[in-house]
């Protein structure tokens, strides 16, 4: 599974990153994205599910080549 971007238009607490261990978070003014490999689709569903319950609007969603992160 390819390292995925995900931007949230919402600023995450630092409560609720814990609740994704498995992900880098990065806060941007009005934002917050979230980025990291994910192992399969089960997991993705599990983050997407999560951010759902939790009421954290999903802005975009973007697979990104391994390259952007080993530079």
């Amino acid at each position: 599974m390819p390292t995925l971007f995900i931007r949230v238009n919402a600023d995450i607490s630092d409560d609720l990153v814990e609740a994704f261990p498995q992900l880098t978070v990065r806060h941007q003014p009005a934002s917050t994205t979230l980025s990291g490999t994910i192992v399969d689709q089960q997991q993705l569903q599990g983050v997407l599910g999560l951010l759902d319950l939790l009421r954290v609007p999903i802005t975009e969603v973007i697979a990104l080549p391994d390259a952007v992160f080993d530079e």
